[in-house]
């Protein structure tokens, strides 16, 4: 497993590792039925409150997964790369809630519809099975990055997401305004100028009109909090599992 996720240098058949995971013959049955969307920067694909239309599946793109509270406020809770997919709130029976979908970072997502989403978990053995693996991967993903919210500095949490985003979009230069990345740390936009500045002088990061680049991805993960090991380590971990 190498140190990020990108579907480029991984044999993950089709980029995703969840789809990767299917058996040959359930593979075939649902590839007809995926679709490929291209994921544009800060693009909705979920407004809260709304029943999911379509199940991403990231290949290249990255989606953020937010709480939306009554004032408009988002917050991050979750990202989905090419090792996952959106569909875990339908797979555990969640057909509406305040949860928004928005893509993080461009790149190419295979979309399917609600319907065969549904019709897949009844008839596919191997694809149940893995989103059964996956969603306990999401569910401790929820629980981690509540408690790091709660307890850690705001340094080592935008050291924790700007590693999680190099892991899952796959390469070291990504797009991200510091209004956005407020916005999915739940901090004011001064509150992280700060913290990129503070990593910046470190010489972990260079930032320059809305893109960041990762310069010394082990420093940064000395800098980050202590969840980024732990989540880290259930992805890897979920990955060998699904993958073997």
């Amino acid at each position: 497993m190498s140190s990020h996720f990108e579907a480029q240098s991984t044999p993950y058949r089709d980029g995703n590792l969840l789809l990767a995971a299917l058996s040959d013959v359930d593979h075939d049955r649902m590839s007809p039925l995926l679709d490929i969307r291209p994921l544009r920067m800060r693009e909705t694909l979920q407004e809260a409150g709304d029943t999911p239309e379509y199940v991403y599946f990231p290949i290249t793109g990255v989606i953020s997964v937010l709480t939306v509270l009554d004032d408009g406020t988002m917050i991050e809770f979750a990202t989905v790369g090419c090792e996952g997919t959106t569909g875990v709130p339908l797979f555990l029976g969640f057909g509406q809630s305040n949860t928004a979908l928005i893509s993080q970072i461009p790149g190419d997502a295979f979309r399917l519809t609600r319907r065969d989403f549904d019709d897949c978990i009844s008839r596919l053995p191997s694809f149940a099975s893995v989103l059964l693996r996956y969603s306990g991967l999401m569910l401790a993903l929820v629980g981690q990055s509540a408690a790091c919210n709660r307890a850690h500095h705001s340094d080592a949490r935008c050291a924790r997401w700007l590693l999680m985003t190099n892991d899952q979009a796959g390469r070291d230069d990504f797009p991200v305004t510091q209004e956005f990345l407020a916005q999915m740390l739940g901090v004011s936009r001064p509150s992280v100028a700060l913290s990129t500045a503070a990593l910046q002088r470190a010489g972990l990061v260079a930032y320059h009109r809305g893109n960041m680049r990762v310069i010394d991805r082990r420093g940064l993960e000395l800098a980050a909090c202590e969840c980024y090991a732990v989540v880290r380590r259930n992805f890897l971990d979920f990955a060998e599992a699904a993958y073997g």
